[in-house]
C-alpha cells in the first residue's frame, strides 16, 4: 500500500477513535451511590434496583455501588449534597430535608401543613415548582434524575395522645437539624432537640427525649417505635421528598446513550419507592393498623384539629415564606389550591 494511503487510513482512524467519548472507554471500575438508609425498607430497597439494573443494562459500564447508613458522610448527612458536587460521591438517594442547608429551596417541603395529600406532592414535583427546584439543583452542580419519597413525618411520643398544640407543651421531641423543623416545634410550645437517630432511639428507651417525628413506612415500623413510644398522631405536618441524583462531574463523563439508561432507571426506582413509601397508606390503612396491633394509640386528627396546629405554626410558616422565596411557596399554593 502506498506511503501516503496508509498515512491517510492511519490519520482516519486517529480521528474516529478522537471522536468516541472518552468515557466509553475509561469508565471507572465503581460509582458511588450514597443513601443515610439502610439496604431494608423502600428506600434501600429501589436503591439496590437501580443499581442492578443500571449495570444489567449498560452491560457492566456503569458500576454502581451503594454505600448504605451514610458511610460516605460519617454521619453528617448535611454534608451529602457536597460530596455530590465535588464528585465525591457519584450518586445519591438523598432527602430534601439533608440537602436544604446547600438548596434552601427545598426547605418548601417541610413548611408545615402545606401539603394536605400525596396527589398534591406529586402536582408540585410534576409542574413548575418542582421543575424550577431541579434548575436550581443542577446549577449548583448535581444533576437531578427523579422524585422519589421517604413519607409524610408523623409525631409519636410516650407520654400521652396529641390533639391539640397544647398537648405538646413542655414536650422534648426530637428533631432533624432543620432550622425550620426547629422552629415549627418551638411554635407548638415543645422542645425540639437535635441528635442523630441512633442516640435518640437510646434517649427514648431511657425516657429522656419524649418524641419524635418520622414516616411510618421508612422509620417508624423498622425501627419498631412501638417499643418506646405508645401514641402516634397522623397530621401530616411536613412530608419528605427524596431527590435521586448524580455529580454533574460524574454526568458529565457519560456518553448520552448511558445518561439516557441511567435516567429512565432513575425514573423507575423513583417510582417503586413512592410505592413502597405509601404502602398501606394510600388507598389503605393497612400500615395505620400494624400500628394499633403492635400497642399503639392511633390519633387521626379531624380537618378542625389540623386548621389549630396551622394556625399556632402560622408566624414560622411566613418567616419561611422569604426564605424559601415568595414566588416559589406561591406558585405551590396554587397547585396545592387546586389538587383534590
Amino acid at each position: 500500500m502506498p506511503t501516503v494511503i496508509i498515512a491517510v487510513v492511519s490519520l482516519i482512524v486517529v480521528v474516529l477513535a478522537g471522536a468516541v467519548p472518552v468515557a466509553a472507554q475509561s469508565y471507572k471500575g465503581e460509582f458511588k451511590n450514597s443513601l443515610i438508609t439502610g439496604p431494608i425498607g423502600p428506600w434501600g430497597e429501589a436503591a439496590t434496583k437501580f443499581a442492578d439494573l443500571v449495570r444489567e443494562r449498560t452491560q457492566g459500564r456503569i458500576n454502581v455501588k451503594n454505600y448504605f447508613s451514610g458511610q460516605l458522610f460519617a454521619g453528617k448527612q448535611t454534608n451529602e449534597f457536597v460530596l455530590l458536587n465535588q464528585g465525591v460521591a457519584d450518586f445519591a438517594f438523598g432527602s430534601t430535608i439533608n440537602w436544604s442547608p446547600q438548596v434552601k429551596e427545598l426547605n418548601l417541603f417541610n413548611m408545615p401543613f402545606l401539603f394536605p395529600s400525596y396527589r398534591a406532592l406529586d402536582a408540585v414535583e410534576e409542574g413548575e415548582p418542582g421543575q424550577e427546584i431541579f434548575k436550581l439543583i443542577e446549577a449548583k452542580g448535581v444533576v437531578p434524575l427523579a422524585w422519589g419519597e421517604n413519607g409524610y413525618r408523623e409525631l409519636t411520643n410516650s407520654k400521652r395522645p396529641i390533639r391539640k398544640p397544647e398537648d405538646l407543651s413542655g414536650f422534648k421531641i426530637r428533631v432533624v437539624g432543620s432550622p425550620l423543623f426547629i422552629d415549627t416545634f418551638r411554635a407548638l410550645g415543645a422542645n425540639p432537640v437535635n441528635m442523630n437517630f441512633g442516640e435518640a432511639l437510646q434517649a427514648f428507651r431511657q425516657g429522656t427525649v419524649d418524641g419524635q417525628e418520622n414516616p411510618i413506612v421508612s422509620v417508624i415500623v423498622p425501627f419498631k417505635l412501638w417499643t418506646s413510644q405508645k401514641h402516634i398522631t397522623l397530621w401530616h405536618y411536613a412530608i419528605d421528598p427524596v431527590v435521586i441524583a448524580v455529580s454533574k462531574v460524574t454526568w458529565d463523563t457519560f456518553t448520552p446513550a448511558d445518561r439516557e439508561i441511567v435516567r429512565k432507571t432513575a425514573v423507575e426506582a423513583a417510582a417503586l419507592q413512592k410505592a413502597g413509601a405509601r404502602k398501606g397508606l394510600d388507598g389503605s390503612t393497612e400500615a395505620v393498623e400494624d400500628l394499633r396491633r403492635n400497642g399503639m394509640e392511633v390519633v387521626t386528627l379531624t380537618g378542625a384539629e389540623i386548621a389549630a396546629f396551622r394556625e399556632k405554626t402560622r408566624p414560622v410558616y411566613d418567616k419561611w415564606v422569604g426564605e424559601i422565596g415568595t414566588d416559589l411557596v406561591r406558585a405551590t399554593e396554587a397547585i396545592v389550591g387546586k389538587t383534590k
